[in-house]
């Protein structure tokens, strides 16, 4: 995680027609014992990762409640894949239960490095508040359980478990 006083911090602004627009949903809940699996999937890794992010919220509360009033900086960084999936989920899982308890209607991936395993990311969302976003299911935490990643040609999916 970057220490440049910009990431983590959300930073209120009005936001461009481009950066309001919602992609299309490509991700799924999957029922596990106790637990719930998230499978996402796209075009590439980059839209996996955005979409089991915004799974993850999605599961946490109505996120088509969310406005979009702002967004958030993330930075995360694995020593492989695998590793990279859990630590970027992490990270919003953190926005999430402390201040300024973020969550994001939509996430856009600046920058992946398959090679060095690391990521940048933009979030968009605003402060979670109970008298305006429905309480979904807590995520106690992200587990390696079963997490796979598949990057290949012609086919970019993943698989997490969260523990509820």
């Amino acid at each position: 995680m970057s220490d440049d006083g910009e990431s983590r911090s959300f930073i209120e602004r009005d936001l461009s027609a481009t950066e309001l627009f919602i992609p299309k949903v490509k991700y799924e809940y999957l029922d596990h014992t106790a637990d719930v699996q998230l499978h996402a999937w796209g075009a590439d890794i980059k839209e996996c990762f955005e979409q089991a992010a915004t799974a993850m919220f999605g599961y946490m509360t109505d996120i088509d409640k969310v406005e979009m009033r702002g967004h958030m900086d993330l930075e995360a960084s694995g020593s492989d894949m695998e590793n990279l999936l859990y630590s970027y989920l992490d990270e919003f899982l953190f926005s999430f239960s402390t201040e300024p308890n973020f969550i994001a209607r939509k996430v856009e991936i600046l920058h992946i490095d398959e090679a060095n395993f690391t990521i940048k990311c933009r979030a968009y969302g605003e402060p979670f508040d109970l008298s305006k976003h429905p309480q979904g299911t807590e995520v106690k935490a992200i587990t390696y359980s079963n997490l796979q990643v598949w990057n290949e040609p012609n086919h970019h999916e993943l698989f997490v478990i969260i523990d509820i």
